[in-house]
């Protein structure tokens, strides 16, 4: 990983489904551009099985990942921030925290797998980790094609 990585948190209310995905599709997709965390307002304190079902499908390893505050993203010695993703409404509606170096801000609305009906939860949380991946990879693309 270089050290003129671009530094991204995604942010979600429970940290357990969407800003996961984020982090780690953005760390695959991003090869060393990007250095992804991802965090959340009110953790639940653990990552939702099929988020970890999901991601093993597309060959992630899972072990590390971890439902996290956005606290630890305010502390001393936490990462410098280049850009804040909110990847659900809830949390792009809370106050946010002081993020040292006001980084960029952006909000993607992504449906809640974990609270959405209708359909088979495994196919919820596949639609939004094809979501996630898609716009991750539209915004590297973009990225791509300024430099």
């Amino acid at each position: 990983m270089t050290s003129d990585a671009c530094t991204v948190l995604f942010l979600c209310t429970g940290n357990s489904a969407r800003s996961i995905f984020a982090e780690c599709i953005a760390n695959r997709l991003g090869q060393g551009r990007i250095r992804a965390f991802s965090a959340g307002s009110h953790p639940k304190g653990a990552v939702h099985p099929l988020t970890l079902e999901i991601l093993r499908k597309h060959g992630y390893e899972t072990p590390e990942l971890r439902s996290k505050s956005w606290d630890e993203f305010t502390q001393p010695g936490a990462p410098r921030l280049d850009r804040i993703v909110t990847v659900c409404d809830q949390a792009a509606a809370e106050a946010c925290p002081v993020w040292l170096g006001h980084p960029a801000q952006t909000h993607w609305s992504i449906e809640d797998p974990a609270a959405a009906t209708g359909e088979p939860p495994e196919r919820l949380f596949e639609r939004a980790y094809q979501e996630l991946e898609r716009r991750i990879a539209d915004a590297l693309r973009t990225c791509n094609e300024r430099t």
